[in-house]
C-alpha cells in the first residue's frame, strides 16, 4: 500500500486518555500508514503536546473529558484556530451538535465508535485539509 504523504512530512495525531481500550483500537488506523498517535492524560499534557509538537488533528472523548473537552477545543481554537479537532460522544444530543458547530468542530462521532465511520472521518478531514489521501481505504 503506498499512502500520498507528499504534503506530510510526519503525521501525528493528538488523542485525549480514554478510560477505554481506545490508544488500542486507533492502532488498526494509525500504524499501518505511519501515523503516530500521541495520547493526552489531561488538559495541560495536551496543550504541552500541541505547543511542542505538530499536530495535524485532534480527537477528544467527551465523555472521559466531561466539560472539560469542549473548554479544551475553546482553548486550542483560541491559540490553534486551524488545528481540526473531532469529538467523540455517547450522547451527541442537539445542545452539542450546536456547540461543536459554533466551535469549527470537523466532526462529532457516536460512541461506541465505530472504527470505519472514524477512518472515513479522517479521510476527509486530511484530504480537506492538507490534501492527502493518508486514510484512504485502499483495497489491492
Amino acid at each position: 500500500m503506498v499512502y500520498n504523504t507528499s504534503q506530510l512530512n510526519e503525521v501525528n495525531v493528538l488523542a485525549s486518555e480514554a478510560n477505554w481500550a481506545w490508544p488500542e483500537a486507533l492502532k488498526s488506523i494509525f500504524q499501518p500508514r505511519g501515523i503516530n498517535l500521541l495520547v493526552a492524560g489531561n488538559s495541560s499534557d495536551f496543550l504541552n503536546i500541541i505547543r511542542n509538537k505538530r499536530i495535524h488533528t485532534t480527537i477528544l472523548d467527551i465523555d472521559t473529558e466531561k466539560s472539560s473537552a469542549l473548554a479544551m477545543i475553546k482553548l486550542i481554537k483560541m491559540s490553534y484556530p486551524m488545528l481540526p479537532c473531532i469529538l467523540l460522544s455517547s450522547s451527541a444530543g442537539q445542545t452539542l451538535l450546536d456547540k461543536a458547530l459554533q466551535m469549527n468542530v470537523f466532526s462529532v462521532i457516536d460512541k461506541p465508535v465505530d472504527m470505519n465511520i472514524l477512518r472515513e472521518q479522517l479521510d476527509r478531514l486530511f484530504i480537506k485539509k492538507y490534501k492527502s489521501d493518508i486514510f484512504k481505504e485502499y483495497r489491492v
